[in-house]
């Protein structure tokens, strides 16, 4: 979809009319922190990713880590009865 000059015009005359001289600066400046802020939560949307990516990528490459969710609900349960028992002690 290309705009001509003439069509370009008019958007702004139609602008002009609608919002007024002193009302259509503000509104570039709104659109422009917009457009700022949008682009800025993309940025950290990605390195956000990057960096879970990267934590995936080093969980898998130490097998030997602990993983809490590996121990069953009985497991957790019998592990805090043998601790309540120790400090009851």
């Amino acid at each position: 979809m290309n705009f001509g000059t003439t069509e370009i015009l008019l958007i702004v005359a139609v602008l002009f009319l609608l919002f007024g001289a002193t009302r259509l600066p503000q509104l570039a400046k709104s659109l422009g922190q917009t457009r700022k802020a949008f682009k800025e939560g993309m940025r950290e949307a990605e390195e956000e990713e990057q960096l879970e990516a990267e934590n995936r990528r080093q969980i898998n490459a130490n097998p030997s880590a602990p993983q809490i969710n590996a121990m069953t609900d009985e497991d957790l349960l019998a592990e805090m009865r043998r601790r309540a028992e120790v400090k009851q002690s």
